[in-house]
């Protein structure tokens, strides 16, 4: 088992900026990827970026250039760093890794932006 747990979520601006951190326990060696996702109500949960044990990354087209994923390896720690948050970015956001045999989901974390 793997455990997640989120933190740096709140209430910012449009135009501010934010970082996310996900700290992971218990089965770490197995995992792969870990990344974000993001939920509001009524709407499915969505891939905001994802990075590999390898540095690979990748990113939701609504927030290239905007947001950064970073995983130091050695604190078992995945960021996403926010920039010219919109409002549209308001959600819960999750934090997420896998072993390739199974998901593994934080608790969410919300991030409000007002306009």
């Amino acid at each position: 088992q793997v455990q997640l747990v989120e933190s740096g979520g709140g209430l910012v601006q449009a135009g501010g900026s934010l970082r996310l951190s996900c700290i992971a326990s218990g089965r770490i060696f197995s995992i792969d990827a870990m990344g974000w996702y993001r939920q509001t109500p009524g709407k499915q949960r969505e891939l905001v970026a994802i990075i590999t044990k390898g540095g690979s990354t990748n990113y939701a087209d609504s927030v290239k250039g905007r947001f950064t994923i970073s995983r130091d390896n050695a604190k078992n720690t995945v960021y996403l760093e926010m920039n010219s948050l919109k409002p549209e970015d308001t959600a819960v956001y999750y934090c997420h890794a896998d072993d390739f045999s199974f998901d593994f989901w934080g608790q969410g974390t919300q991030v409000t932006v007002s306009s």
